[in-house]
């Protein structure tokens, strides 16, 4: 395991929100936004509206410019968020999860934990010097953010089907 398993879902579930909203866009719904909950494992506050629905997707283009952030860039971005949810991170220990961190109470808006919980998960992956580990994909005609948890860093394609379209592509290629 490349980081803590708390760290690994917040940048999995982050990726997975900053990819939504390439076309077509998945998360359209408080049906897909209970989805995308459930998928990730959250607890606390869920208000299961429009409102909840419209600021989970409204954090997808900053979470976006984190997500391919240079360093230097990144920690500027991590610091703005943790210092506006006013961050306080604690060791917790619920349902069947071991001792983790919350940044934020557990009362507080879906979104904004979602923004804090990704910029604790960035705090590891900079501290680490990691960030060759997020990437966007080498599909052409995709832009989707690519984490590459893989122990020997091969991951190049998102998990939109691109990786099954370019060994497509590059077979039919070489038949010809």
């Amino acid at each position: 395991m490349t980081f803590a398993r708390d760290t690994e879902l917040s940048l999995l579930a982050a990726v997975a929100l900053v990819n939504s909203a390439e076309p077509p866009d998945t998360l359209t719904s408080e049906a897909e936004l209970e989805a995308f909950w459930t998928r990730f494992g959250y607890t606390g506050r869920h208000d299961r509206d429009e409102t909840e629905l419209a600021g989970v997707r409204a954090l997808r283009p900053q979470l976006r410019e984190l997500l391919t952030a240079d360093r230097d860039s990144a920690v500027v971005i991590v610091n703005d968020l943790l210092e506006r949810a006013n961050a306080r991170p604690l060791l917790v220990r619920h349902d069947d999860q071991d001792w983790h961190l919350h940044v934020v109470d557990a009362d507080a808006p879906w979104p904004e934990r979602i923004a804090a919980e990704t910029a604790m998960a960035m705090v590891e992956v900079i501290r680490a010097d990691e960030l060759s580990r997020l990437g966007i994909c080498a599909q052409d005609d995709c832009q989707s953010i690519v984490l590459d948890l893989s122990r020997n860093r091969s991951r190049i394609f998102c998990s939109n089907n691109c990786g099954n379209r370019a060994a497509v592509a590059a077979y039919r290629a070489r038949q010809r």
